[in-house]
């Protein structure tokens, strides 16, 4: 599965390039431009599994950084302190990752 079987290609071109300046990352911004708010709660699911490359059930860190890769090969890595920031903003119960239910929790509350 791709990104462009839950999120319009147009919609994450934009979104991707919308924060295309380093420092620039704003997730709830982010999930609201690539379209990501309006979907239903099994696509937000969806979109959590082919950003957990390593299919260990949590975004961690590493796999944070390179998240507007995992909508388009054309996104840009993101800085330290954007990736700390999104770590931070996601991670609720502290455990240093990101699981499936905080990844949701996140787009609705973005």
């Amino acid at each position: 599965m791709s990104m462009t079987d839950v999120l319009s290609a147009d919609d994450i071109k934009k979104a991707v390039g919308a924060f295309a300046a380093a420092d620039s990352f704003n997730h709830k911004k982010f999930f609201e431009l690539v379209g990501l708010k309006k979907k239903s709660h099994d696509d937000v699911k969806k979109v959590f599994h082919i950003l957990d490359k390593d299919q260990s059930g949590y975004i961690e860190e590493d796999e944070l950084k390179f998240v507007l890769k995992g909508f388009t090969a054309e996104g840009r890595d993101l800085s330290d302190k954007e990736t700390k920031a999104f770590l931070a903003a996601g991670d609720k119960d502290g455990d240093g990752k990101i699981g499936v239910d905080e990844f949701t929790t996140l787009v609705a509350e973005s």
